[in-house]
């Protein structure tokens, strides 16, 4: 029997070529994270419209065929790297809800808040690409804008009826205003920055949203 036969004919399994120690699945899984990490830092520093897919590639130095290995389109990159950046910060004030479980609701509030804007601020390419691109410039990018908006409400209306589970049963709206009040003062941090101010640092960031979601706390225990 000749020693040379191949895989196929002995049943054994094919033997995969590795490249600089990668196999293909490996290799794959490399460019896509380079696409991502080259869209962070270019629809940071340039914006989505101001971003080709040319200039991803050239940065992230992977050939236009590997982008659309893993990318329909442009589009379906940010997507993607929205829904890691959003992954990333839900997963994080998650946990921090848990380790305070215990804890009063303003200190478990604080908590959460310092995780919030630490995830977002500490990388503002983060911040930017999350909430510095103009919302709803498609219908996919605006839904998922929504549903990301939806969840963060939904975990403050849980972790107020933590605090308090007689609390008002429709707070939802509330969770959704409250949201939408948060996620603009971090725009509105971003924009300060942009537009030349003096930098802020994290710390103002952090003392905005506590000092005003400690209002609507106020507001809302004044009015059950």
């Amino acid at each position: 029997m000749s020693r040379s036969k191949s895989a196929a004919s002995t049943g054994a399994p094919p033997v995969r070529r590795r490249i600089r120690g990668l196999d293909a699945g490996e290799r794959s899984a490399q460019r896509r994270r380079q696409l991502l990490t080259a869209a962070t830092e270019l629809f940071a520093r340039q914006s989505y419209s101001g971003t080709s897919i040319e200039q991803i590639c050239q940065h992230a130095f992977v050939g236009t065929k590997g982008f659309y290995d893993h990318f329909d389109s442009k589009e379906a990159c940010y997507t993607a790297l929205l829904e890691q950046i959003t992954t990333g910060i839900q997963q994080r004030v998650a946990e921090v809800a848990v380790e305070t479980a215990a804890d009063d609701w303003p200190t478990r509030r604080a908590a959460v808040l310092v995780a919030f804007a630490h995830v977002i601020a500490d990388d503002p390419r983060l911040a930017k690409v999350t909430f510095g691109e103009a919302g709803g410039f498609s219908p996919t990018v605006e839904a998922m804008r929504r549903a990301n908006r939806r969840w963060s409400a939904d975990f403050l209306k849980h972790q107020w009826l933590q605090a308090d589970p007689h609390e008002e049963p429709r707070l939802l709206p509330l969770a959704l205003a409250t949201i939408g009040g948060m996620f603009e003062l971090v725009t509105d941090w971003l924009h300060h920055h942009d537009d030349g101010g003096a930098p802020e640092s994290v710390d103002t960031l952090i003392a905005d949203l506590d000092n005003f979601v400690a209002v609507v706390d106020a507001g809302r225990v004044a009015v059950r």
